[in-house]
Protein backbone atom coordinates (compact mmCIF):
# COMPACT_ATOMS: atom_id res chain seq x y z
CA UNK A 1 0.00 0.00 0.00
CA UNK A 2 1.02 3.63 -0.46
CA UNK A 3 0.34 6.54 1.88
CA UNK A 4 1.45 10.17 1.98
CA UNK A 5 1.93 9.98 5.72
CA UNK A 6 5.25 9.36 7.45
CA UNK A 7 3.91 6.72 9.82
CA UNK A 8 3.93 3.00 9.01
CA UNK A 9 0.57 1.32 8.50
CA UNK A 10 1.25 -2.05 10.05
CA UNK A 11 1.17 -2.93 13.69
CA UNK A 12 4.45 -2.66 15.65
CA UNK A 13 4.58 -6.47 15.77
CA UNK A 14 4.96 -6.72 11.98
CA UNK A 15 6.18 -3.34 10.85
CA UNK A 16 8.27 -2.93 7.70
CA UNK A 17 7.99 0.42 5.95
CA UNK A 18 9.90 1.60 2.91
CA UNK A 19 10.31 5.33 2.31
CA UNK A 20 11.30 6.15 -1.24
CA UNK A 21 11.10 8.41 -4.24
CA UNK A 22 10.53 6.80 -7.66
CA UNK A 23 13.52 6.68 -10.01
CA UNK A 24 16.02 7.49 -7.29
CA UNK A 25 18.73 5.63 -5.40
CA UNK A 26 15.86 3.91 -3.59
CA UNK A 27 15.02 1.93 -6.73
CA UNK A 28 17.49 -0.94 -6.12
CA UNK A 29 16.00 -1.45 -2.65
CA UNK A 30 12.50 -1.41 -4.11
CA UNK A 31 13.60 -4.13 -6.55
CA UNK A 32 14.89 -6.25 -3.67
CA UNK A 33 11.75 -5.85 -1.60
CA UNK A 34 9.61 -6.96 -4.53
CA UNK A 35 11.92 -9.89 -5.31
CA UNK A 36 11.76 -11.03 -1.68
CA UNK A 37 7.98 -11.07 -1.83
CA UNK A 38 7.60 -10.01 1.81
CA UNK A 39 4.77 -7.77 3.05
CA UNK A 40 5.77 -4.13 3.51
CA UNK A 41 4.29 -0.66 3.37
CA UNK A 42 5.43 2.10 1.04
CA UNK A 43 5.64 5.81 1.70
CA UNK A 44 6.47 8.04 -1.26
CA UNK A 45 8.68 10.99 -0.35
CA UNK A 46 8.30 13.87 -2.79
CA UNK A 47 11.92 15.00 -2.91
CA UNK A 48 11.16 17.71 -5.48
CA UNK A 49 8.78 19.27 -2.97
CA UNK A 50 11.35 18.90 -0.16
CA UNK A 51 9.41 16.30 1.83
CA UNK A 52 12.72 14.67 2.82
CA UNK A 53 13.56 17.81 4.81
CA UNK A 54 10.37 17.88 6.84
CA UNK A 55 10.87 17.42 10.59
CA UNK A 56 8.81 14.22 10.65
CA UNK A 57 11.10 12.58 8.12
CA UNK A 58 14.31 13.98 9.62
CA UNK A 59 13.41 12.28 12.89
CA UNK A 60 13.68 8.99 11.02
CA UNK A 61 16.62 9.89 8.79
CA UNK A 62 18.58 12.99 9.84
CA UNK A 63 20.40 12.88 6.49
CA UNK A 64 17.17 13.93 4.79
CA UNK A 65 17.50 11.40 1.98
CA UNK A 66 15.87 8.29 0.56
CA UNK A 67 15.83 5.34 0.74
CA UNK A 68 14.87 4.63 4.30
CA UNK A 69 13.64 1.36 5.79
CA UNK A 70 11.98 1.21 9.20
CA UNK A 71 11.73 -2.31 10.61
CA UNK A 72 9.97 -2.76 13.94
CA UNK A 73 10.66 0.86 14.84
CA UNK A 74 14.36 0.80 13.86
CA UNK A 75 15.32 3.20 11.06
CA UNK A 76 17.95 2.01 8.57
CA UNK A 77 19.34 4.40 5.96
CA UNK A 78 21.89 4.15 3.11
CA UNK A 79 20.89 1.87 0.24
CA UNK A 80 23.85 -0.50 0.64
CA UNK A 81 23.13 -0.95 4.34
CA UNK A 82 19.47 -1.59 3.63
CA UNK A 83 20.31 -4.17 0.96
CA UNK A 84 22.65 -6.00 3.31
CA UNK A 85 20.08 -5.88 6.10
CA UNK A 86 17.34 -7.24 3.86
CA UNK A 87 19.68 -9.97 2.68
CA UNK A 88 20.65 -11.05 6.16
CA UNK A 89 17.12 -10.83 7.54
CA UNK A 90 15.07 -12.27 4.67
CA UNK A 91 17.30 -13.09 1.73
CA UNK A 92 19.01 -16.27 2.94
CA UNK A 93 15.68 -18.04 3.31
CA UNK A 94 14.55 -16.72 -0.08
CA UNK A 95 17.74 -17.90 -1.77
CA UNK A 96 19.05 -14.52 -2.97
CA UNK A 97 21.63 -13.92 -0.24
CA UNK A 98 24.29 -16.42 0.86
CA UNK A 99 24.72 -17.78 4.36
CA UNK A 100 27.77 -16.45 6.26
CA UNK A 101 30.98 -17.39 4.51
CA UNK A 102 33.07 -16.54 1.44
CA UNK A 103 30.07 -16.38 -0.92
CA UNK A 104 28.47 -13.76 1.29
CA UNK A 105 31.75 -11.87 1.22
CA UNK A 106 31.56 -11.80 -2.58
CA UNK A 107 28.04 -10.39 -2.48
CA UNK A 108 29.04 -7.78 0.08
CA UNK A 109 32.00 -6.60 -1.95
CA UNK A 110 29.85 -5.95 -5.02
CA UNK A 111 27.13 -4.12 -3.09
CA UNK A 112 29.70 -1.85 -1.44
CA UNK A 113 31.71 -1.45 -4.66
CA UNK A 114 28.58 -0.27 -6.43
CA UNK A 115 27.92 2.51 -3.92
CA UNK A 116 31.47 3.54 -3.10
CA UNK A 117 33.56 3.01 -6.25
CA UNK A 118 31.03 3.25 -9.07
CA UNK A 119 28.73 5.60 -7.20
CA UNK A 120 31.40 8.17 -6.39
CA UNK A 121 32.59 8.27 -9.99
CA UNK A 122 29.04 8.60 -11.32
CA UNK A 123 28.37 11.45 -8.92
CA UNK A 124 31.53 13.23 -10.00
CA UNK A 125 30.66 12.75 -13.64
CA UNK A 126 27.09 13.93 -13.17
CA UNK A 127 28.10 17.11 -11.41
CA UNK A 128 30.98 18.02 -13.67
CA UNK A 129 29.06 17.25 -16.88
CA UNK A 130 25.89 19.06 -15.91
CA UNK A 131 23.47 16.18 -15.41
CA UNK A 132 22.78 17.64 -11.96
CA UNK A 133 24.36 20.02 -9.50
CA UNK A 134 25.18 23.73 -9.72
CA UNK A 135 26.53 25.20 -12.92
CA UNK A 136 29.64 26.36 -11.06
CA UNK A 137 30.70 22.71 -10.67
CA UNK A 138 30.65 21.97 -14.40
CA UNK A 139 34.07 21.13 -15.74
CA UNK A 140 34.54 19.38 -19.12
CA UNK A 141 38.00 18.05 -18.24
CA UNK A 142 36.79 16.59 -14.95
CA UNK A 143 33.77 15.10 -16.71
CA UNK A 144 35.94 13.46 -19.36
CA UNK A 145 38.23 11.97 -16.73
CA UNK A 146 35.27 10.66 -14.72
CA UNK A 147 33.71 9.11 -17.82
CA UNK A 148 36.95 7.26 -18.53
CA UNK A 149 36.87 5.96 -14.94
CA UNK A 150 33.28 4.78 -15.38
CA UNK A 151 34.31 2.86 -18.48
CA UNK A 152 37.13 1.32 -16.47
CA UNK A 153 34.64 0.25 -13.82
CA UNK A 154 32.43 -1.33 -16.47
CA UNK A 155 35.45 -3.23 -17.77
CA UNK A 156 35.95 -4.66 -14.28
CA UNK A 157 32.37 -5.94 -14.24
CA UNK A 158 32.74 -7.28 -17.78
CA UNK A 159 35.76 -9.33 -16.68
CA UNK A 160 34.07 -10.50 -13.49
CA UNK A 161 31.10 -11.89 -15.43
CA UNK A 162 33.13 -13.99 -17.84
CA UNK A 163 32.05 -17.62 -17.64
CA UNK A 164 29.36 -16.87 -15.07
CA UNK A 165 25.64 -16.27 -15.23
CA UNK A 166 25.68 -13.94 -12.23
CA UNK A 167 28.29 -11.88 -10.38
CA UNK A 168 29.08 -14.59 -7.86
CA UNK A 169 28.34 -17.70 -9.91
CA UNK A 170 25.20 -19.56 -10.91
CA UNK A 171 22.82 -18.03 -8.37
CA UNK A 172 21.08 -14.66 -8.50
CA UNK A 173 21.85 -12.52 -5.47
CA UNK A 174 21.05 -9.06 -4.20
CA UNK A 175 24.44 -7.98 -5.56
CA UNK A 176 23.21 -8.59 -9.12
CA UNK A 177 19.99 -6.71 -8.46
CA UNK A 178 21.77 -3.80 -6.80
CA UNK A 179 24.43 -3.28 -9.47
CA UNK A 180 22.10 -3.88 -12.42
CA UNK A 181 19.75 -1.23 -11.06
CA UNK A 182 22.61 1.25 -10.74
CA UNK A 183 23.43 0.75 -14.40
CA UNK A 184 20.21 2.64 -15.13
CA UNK A 185 22.11 5.75 -14.01
CA UNK A 186 24.99 4.90 -16.33
CA UNK A 187 22.59 4.73 -19.27
CA UNK A 188 20.80 7.88 -18.13
CA UNK A 189 24.11 9.73 -18.24
CA UNK A 190 24.57 8.52 -21.82
CA UNK A 191 27.60 6.34 -21.13
CA UNK A 192 27.73 3.78 -23.93
CA UNK A 193 27.35 0.20 -22.71
CA UNK A 194 27.74 -1.28 -26.20
CA UNK A 195 31.47 -2.08 -25.77
CA UNK A 196 30.57 -4.15 -22.71
CA UNK A 197 28.42 -6.84 -24.29
CA UNK A 198 28.52 -9.24 -21.35
CA UNK A 199 27.53 -6.51 -18.90
CA UNK A 200 24.72 -5.40 -21.21
CA UNK A 201 23.30 -8.91 -21.59
CA UNK A 202 23.59 -9.62 -17.87
CA UNK A 203 21.90 -6.34 -16.89
CA UNK A 204 19.09 -6.96 -19.38
CA UNK A 205 18.44 -10.39 -17.89
CA UNK A 206 18.32 -8.98 -14.35
CA UNK A 207 16.08 -6.04 -15.16
CA UNK A 208 13.69 -8.24 -17.13
CA UNK A 209 12.57 -9.86 -13.90
CA UNK A 210 8.96 -9.08 -12.90
CA UNK A 211 10.10 -7.71 -9.52
CA UNK A 212 12.13 -5.03 -11.28
CA UNK A 213 9.07 -3.86 -13.20
CA UNK A 214 7.05 -3.69 -10.00
CA UNK A 215 9.59 -1.35 -8.44
CA UNK A 216 9.83 2.36 -9.18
Amino acid sequence: STTPNFLPLRSPQMSLTFYYSPQSSASPVHFTLEELGIPYDKVIIDIKAGAQKQPEFLKLNPNGRVPLLVHDGVAIFESAAIQIYLGETFGVEKGIYPAPGPKRGEVLKWIIWTNVTLGETLSRYARSSGFYGPETERNPATAAAAKTEIEGHLAIVEAALQGKRYLTGDNLTIADMHLASWLDYVRMMQVDLAPFSTVSAWAASITSRPAYARGD
